[in-house]
């Protein structure tokens, strides 16, 4: 049987009953063909598995009551915020889900100048959206239990103006001048990783960054997509200092 995880933004108390959303109802009636009675996980993010029960079962409604909550501890002793420039086509559903997947806190999407992708602010709020349920899916598949904020997406140069270095260890992609992982101290406070689209960052933007404090980083010989960079960084950082 598939994980049977489903995500609500209501408060989840023992013994009362919730409903489902729509789109959770959904799944649980059409795609897991659910029926009353059947047991499931409900989490809103606060920590917490909710074991339930279905106690009402129709096409879009399903209502469930608590009867059992435990606290979930698989977070990554990591407080890596992904800061990633916008990227095209599935790209950056893809690496939202997989960042979530592999335990970042915070995604922060960027609008950099190489960025093929250009959001006017509506799209920009229904992007966010997207990308926010896609962090939630991602929670649901994965059994994390605190869901991490996708924002809505800046300008690097405004990102800064709003986020002082202090007590954040940041990190780059750049092979000019770079470390390895291995040679920088393992963090002790956030970890702000900053991933550029396809065609990576402009000069202009790794000298901002670095006049920043981000540190350069080289993970390998190869040049890699702009995906492969975001997540093949978070693995590594989860091997050297993480929870792998």
């Amino acid at each position: 049987m598939a994980n049977l995880r489903f995500y609500t933004n209501s408060p989840l108390v023992l013994n009362e009953t919730v409903q489902l959303s729509e789109s959770a109802a959904a799944h649980a009636t059409r795609a897991l063909r659910l029926t009353e009675g059947d047991h499931a996980i409900l989490f809103n993010g606060d920590g917490h598995n909710y074991d339930c029960t279905l106690t009402t079962v129709k096409k879009n409604s399903v209502t469930a009551i608590i009867t059992h909550a435990s606290e979930v501890h698989n977070e990554s002793p990591l407080n890596i915020t992904l800061l990633q420039a916008i990227s095209s086509g599935d790209r950056m559903d893809f690496t939202i889900q997989k960042a979530v997947e592999l335990g970042v806190k915070n995604i922060q999407p960027i609008t950099s100048k190489r960025s093929v992708v250009k959001l006017s602010a509506e799209r920009a709020e229904k992007r966010t959206e997207h990308w926010q349920n896609i962090a939630i899916s991602a929670c649901e598949q994965s059994g994390r239990a605190y869901v991490p904020n996708v924002l809505t997406p800046i300008s690097l140069e405004n990102w800064f103006s709003q986020n002082p270095s202090v007590g954040t260890t940041r990190i780059l992609l750049n092979p000019i001048g770079a470390k390895r992982l291995t040679e920088i101290q393992k963090p002790t406070g956030e970890i702000q990783l900053l991933i550029g689209a396809e065609g990576g960052l402009s000069q202009e933007e790794i000298d901002l960054a670095t006049s920043q404090n981000f540190q350069s980083i080289v993970l390998g010989p190869r040049i890699l997509r702009t995906e492969t960079a975001a997540l093949t960084a978070i693995a590594a950082m989860q091997s050297v200092w993480g929870d792998f």
